[in-house]
């Protein structure tokens, strides 16, 4: 009599399509890689074996070299190779490369996926974003993920950087950045320094000073708000233009005039 384990893997072999969902969370792996073996073996039964959270890696492996990579076309075993704690790194990545553009922001928010896959599918994101169509840049700008949203505000598209700006994954950091590159486009610094979120920002406010292309009229709004200190050494730096140099010295004139007026004040009422 053959061993009960060998009769459940031929079993396997050979199993219809139904009777493989029952086989699908089976603790053996030599059940499960028979399974792969099944002519029955369908797409949602790859899927649904990519799910499981305990598959071991040379699972995971199987399955996505099974019939020279013919489960890897399909995007939802993919997506779930991709973000599984046990796909071998060259396996996730091979996955990570394949998948579409918003399983792959999915993927790059997914917490519980291995962080290295996350930011190699942010990465990834971030190399295409040059070539997308505007209607996805625009969905991208509006909710994607922080750095794929400040590279889609750094181009400057006015409904792009209105969406981006209002984004609730960007951040201060990434705002910063921003302010910093060189060649950016004066629409993108004017709408920061207008934004009623990020223009409140003291180190936003510094990093305008610092622009190269900021409009005084957006820099008056808060000038007055930055202290003599940070003025006067921002005025010192050989990158700051002319015209924010002089601004900057009107200010600063302004607040010693206005400080020497409030002292003979003092000093009259004194009396």
């Amino acid at each position: 009599m053959p061993p009960k384990n060998s009769v459940r893997v031929e079993y396997a072999r050979s199993a219809s399509a139904d009777e493989i969902n029952s086989l699908l969370y089976e603790a053996d792996e030599e059940i499960l890689a028979a399974l792969l073996e099944n002519p029955h073996f369908q797409e949602k039964h790859a899927e649904l074996l990519a799910s499981r959270v305990d598959v071991s890696s040379a699972v995971l492996t199987a399955l996505a070299e099974t019939g020279n990579g013919k489960w890897m076309a399909s995007e939802g075993v993919r997506l779930r190779i991709a973000q599984h704690p046990h796909s071998p790194k060259r396996i996730a990545m091979a996955a990570v490369r394949q998948l579409f553009l918003f399983d792959l922001v999915r993927l790059h928010l997914l917490l519980s996926a291995p962080p290295d896959i996350r930011r190699f599918a942010q990465e990834t994101i971030l190399g295409r974003v040059p070539h997308l169509p505007i209607g996805e840049k625009l969905t991208l700008a509006r909710r994607g993920p922080a750095r794929v949203a400040a590279a889609i505000l750094a181009e400057g598209h006015p409904q792009a950087v209105k969406l981006a700006l209002a984004n609730g994954l960007l951040t201060e950091s990434q705002i910063l950045k921003t302010l910093a590159k060189d060649g950016l486009n004066e629409h993108v610094v004017t709408a920061i320094a207008q934004h009623a979120k990020w223009s409140r920002l003291y180190n936003v406010r510094l990093a305008l000073l610092r622009s190269t292309v900021a409009t005084l009229n957006s820099l008056r709004a808060f000038i007055g708000e930055v202290t003599m200190r940070d003025l006067t050494e921002i005025a010192k730096l050989s990158e700051t233009s002319h015209e924010i140099r002089q601004l900057i010295a009107l200010e600063l004139e302004a607040r010693k005039t206005k400080a020497q007026t409030s002292a003979r004040s003092n000093i009259s009422g004194a009396a």
